[in-house]
């Protein structure tokens, strides 16, 4: 016999009501955008990304500049394995992270189809500055 939640909801309206919160709605498998903007939203993890830009490291050398417990350390790593910007390989008792290759690619992609519809915008106010700064002789001031 299947169970009900406790507030009452069959499964198919919780999942209907959840499609529209922010946090269960995303349909795109992980390493999409989101996930890989989602990975990089906290300073910490951002940090370690740049950490790991200069090569692996051992979950002890990147936790050493942090003041924080080890066990929140391997919680940020979590994120960002989630988001599919770090692998781990464990030899021994040591766990050792490093980069995955073109892990950015897709928001890298991203971020350069939404730069040339800017570029336009900054080149059309740039014009408009140029043409402001003129007299009626058509000099500029």
């Amino acid at each position: 016999m299947r169970t009900q939640p406790k507030w009452g909801l069959r499964e198919s309206l919780m999942m209907r009501i959840l499609r529209y919160v922010p946090k269960y709605s995303s349909d795109e498998p992980d390493g999409g955008l989101d996930s890989v903007f989602r990975a990089l939203a906290d300073p910490t993890r951002r940090a370690i990304v740049e950490r790991l830009a200069r090569g692996p490291a051992s979950v002890s050398d990147l936790a050493a500049p942090f003041e924080v417990a080890l066990p929140t350390i391997v919680q940020h790593l979590k994120a960002l394995e989630a988001g599919r910007l770090v692998s781990s390989a464990k030899i021994g008792r040591v766990r050792t992270y490093q980069l995955v290759p073109d892990a950015f690619a897709t928001a890298i992609d991203w971020l350069h189809d939404q730069r040339p519809p800017a570029q336009r915008q900054v080149d059309r106010l740039t014009a408009l500055l140029v043409e402001s700064t003129r007299n009626p002789e058509g000099e500029q001031q």
